[in-house]
């Protein structure tokens, strides 16, 4: 019986490592921010609806850089998003939400620029019509953040006009697809916009200056409804913001205002 357990550990080889307490915290919030498509948890494997199992690691990646184009699920949710913080300047290379495995999303919301402007909607951006996918709800959150900012005339020159949503792209740059590609971003007004790279810094260099004009109240309206801020990453983008309820929205909000 010992040479049978000795030889099944040599073929199985070592044990996968359990996650941690924080990382079955982030991995719970994921799978309640996507209940159409998530199931469960199994031990270090996400299960999906149906039947897809995706393992739940970190990359290796030497430098911050080789992350973002490689990251595992894991890295994905590794750094807590500042819901409905305060703003204040973040310290080098923090970027919650910024890193993104890319397959994850291609399975949501679609693995090509056909799959995915299958399942878009028309969002009434004030005045604008705007592509939107209906996947996870989030054109009707969309929807639903416009219709709060109508009541805060103060944001308006933010907001408008929108440029963009729905665009197959790669990050400028990068191999990586824009959340853009997936139809659950929107950049807003870009005059009042500030972007780490149009300073020509290079990414994952020391020392980008931090800008940004955007209203904490603006910021905090998207946030409630289960969006991200570019405004909250040290390679700050302040016009975009992207769907990512398993990192914001009221629970995580009403949370920080506690705290």
């Amino acid at each position: 019986m010992l040479r049978v357990g000795l030889w099944l550990a040599l073929l199985l080889g070592p044990p996968a490592a359990a996650l941690t307490a924080q990382e079955q915290a982030q991995v719970s919030a994921l799978v309640r921010a996507y209940p159409a498509f998530l199931s469960r948890v199994e031990g270090d494997t996400l299960v999906w609806r149906d039947g897809t199992r995706m393992p739940l690691t970190h990359s290796r990646a030497a430098s911050y850089v080789a992350l973002l184009n490689a990251p595992g699920l894991l890295d994905q949710l590794a750094t807590p998003y500042p819901a409905c913080a305060p703003l204040r300047p973040p310290a080098w290379n923090v970027d919650p939400g910024r890193v993104r495995f890319e397959p994850f999303f291609r399975k949501m919301y679609g693995a090509s620029a056909a799959e995915v402007a299958g399942r878009l909607t028309d969002v009434n951006w004030f005045g604008q019509r705007l592509r939107v996918t209906q996947v996870n709800g989030a054109a009707r959150s969309l929807a639903a953040v416009a219709a709060e900012l109508a009541g805060l005339p103060q944001v308006r020159p933010f907001v408008t006009p929108s440029a963009g949503t729905f665009n197959w792209r790669t990050i400028a740059g990068t191999p990586r697809l824009s959340v853009h590609a997936f139809g659950a971003a929107i950049d807003l007004n870009v005059g009042r916009s500030a972007y780490w790279a149009w300073g020509g810094y290079r990414e994952g260099q020391r020392g980008i200056p931090y800008r940004n004009a955007f209203p904490l109240a603006l910021v905090q309206v998207f946030e409630r409804h289960g969006w991200i801020w570019g405004g909250r990453w040290y390679h700050h983008d302040t016009m975009h913001f992207e769907y990512r309820p398993e990192l914001t929205g009221p629970e995580a909000c009403a949370a920080a205002s506690k705290g």
